[in-house]
Formats: structure tokens, C-alpha cells, sequence
């Protein structure tokens, strides 16, 4: 008995139209007409990537390497420290340094003009510098003189470049004064009050110059310093004899200047 050959799909219809389910189903899958019904690759669309998910970042490991980091920075910065301190301290035992002093020692007024016009003044400066140290010299720079009263400027000087050796004084003189300058008329009027009410003016020196420490055979960079002189009065000579300053409770202060871009502290 001869055996039945079964069709794998629906003949085609009379008419030229293909069946509803092969037109489907070939409209899936690119004009074939695969075997009905679909199988499992057809249903889940095999063809897509497996999705693997992405390994967690590794937090903690990224967290332990800063906080070691850290740790190391911080161990060498406390150790610079703590070296910068021992170095200080054998520095200040051996050498025992100490700041230079100022110390007005004398000031005369030889000429006090103020007029609507112009000012004129001259003044006759002596000022004494001490070093204390027995190891230490300063090499000083040319310095700037200027002395105001309350802001006002009245005169200007300098002093030539000196080196101070160790445990010595040295006697500075300069001249300062103040040729034909124009004031302004609040200044002028501040003066004149000053003047009528109690014959003298508050005066202030301001001395700015460079220095150069030298400590044994080593020498360091220049580094600014101010000295500022305050507590000075001042009268005007009425006649061509010069008069001199009150000079008891005049104190000097030494700051160090320093320079970072446009500004100076």
C-alpha cells in the first residue's frame, strides 16, 4: 500500500491570492513563508543580542586608594612640619636672634611754611639703629623717609645704603623736607586748626627699606621692612631759630613687608 504524501502549506488559492496566514506570516519574515504556527526563535525574536548586565563599578576600591592617599599627604606634611619646627628650634638655640630697634633720637623744625599757595618744610632727622644680635648682621638697602601728620604728608627724605655688624649702633642723619607742594584745602584748613588750638602737630616717620640677614657665612634674600614712628609733636619755629621736637614717648615698631603680586602686608 503505497504511502499518502501530505502538502507542507495550503495550496495557493483559485483566485491568485495567497492565504491570510502565509501573507502574515511572510510579511514577518522578509516575503518566506515559514511553517505554521511559528516556532519559539520566531516568538522571542532570537536574532536580538543577549542583554548582559554591566558589572558593578568597584567603589570601595577607588574609596580605600583616596583614603590612603590622604593618609600619606597628611603623614608628610605633619612630618615637614614637624622637621621645619626641630630645624627652628636648634636655629633660635644656637643663634638667639632678634629683631633690629629704631630710635628717634633727635628732630629739629628749621623751616614750617603753609600758605593758600604752596607748603614748605624742612626738617633735621636723627635716628639710631641697634642690633642686639651676636651672631647675626643686617645689610640695609637705601630707605624712604616720610612724614605725615594725621595722613597729611609734610615731608620727604632717604638715607643711604649701611651695613649693621653685630651688637653695635649706628647713628643715622638725614634731611627731609618739603619743597613748594600744593595742598589740598581740606588738608590746609586740618593744619591750620591744629596749629591755632595747640601750637604743635602730631607728626608720624614711616622709614621703608630692604634688608639682607646674614647668619655665619649665610646670607638671605632681601625681604621688606617698615619702621614705623609714632607718639612725635611737632611746633613751628617763629623765627630763624630751628626748633626741636618732643621726642620722650616716641615709639618704634618694626614690621616685615611682604610682596605677593600687587599686594604688600
Amino acid at each position: 500500500m503505497a504511502d499518502r504524501v501530505y502538502p507542507a502549506a495550503k495550496p495557493a488559492a483559485t483566485n491568485g491570492t495567497a492565504a491570510p496566514t502565509a501573507a502574515v506570516n511572510g510579511g514577518a519574515n522578509g516575503g518566506a513563508n515559514p511553517a505554521f504556527p511559528a516556532n519559539k526563535a520566531q516568538l522571542y525574536n532570537a536574532t536580538r543580542p543577549t542583554y548582559r548586565p554591566m558589572p558593578p563599578p568597584r567603589r570601595k576600591h577607588r574609596r580605600s586608594c583616596c583614603c590612603c592617599c590622604c593618609l600619606l599627604t597628611t603623614f608628610f606634611i605633619v612630618i615637614i612640619l614637624l622637621l621645619a619646627a626641630i630645624a627652628g628650634a636648634v636655629f633660635w638655640v644656637l643663634y638667639r636672634p632678634k629683631a633690629p630697634s629704631f630710635n628717634v633720637q633727635s628732630l629739629q623744625v628749621s623751616q614750617f611754611n603753609l600758605t593758600s599757595t604752596k607748603f614748605v618744610s624742612k626738617f633735621n632727622l636723627t635716628v639710631t639703629a641697634h642690633n642686639p644680635n651676636k651672631k647675626i648682621s643686617f645689610f640695609y638697602d637705601p630707605i624712604n623717609i616720610n612724614f605725615s601728620s594725621d595722613d597729611v604728608d609734610i615731608g620727604d627724605g632717604s638715607l643711604p645704603a649701611f651695613t649693621h655688624d653685630t651688637k653695635s649702633d649706628k647713628t643715622l642723619k638725614a634731611d627731609v623736607s618739603s619743597s613748594g607742594k600744593k595742598l589740598e584745602d581740606s588738608e590746609i584748613s586740618s593744619l591750620r586748626s591744629k596749629l591755632k588750638n595747640k601750637n604743635t602737630l602730631p607728626l608720624e616717620i614711616k622709614l621703608d627699606t630692604k634688608v639682607k640677614v646674614k647668619v655665619g657665612s649665610l646670607k638671605t634674600k632681601k625681604v621688606g621692612i617698615r619702621v614705623k614712628c609714632d607718639g612725635i609733636k611737632i611746633s613751628v619755629p617763629t623765627g630763624k631759630s630751628p626748633t626741636k621736637a618732643t621726642t620722650k614717648d616716641v615709639k618704634c615698631h618694626v614690621d616685615i613687608r611682604i610682596k605677593i603680586w600687587k599686594w604688600t602686608f
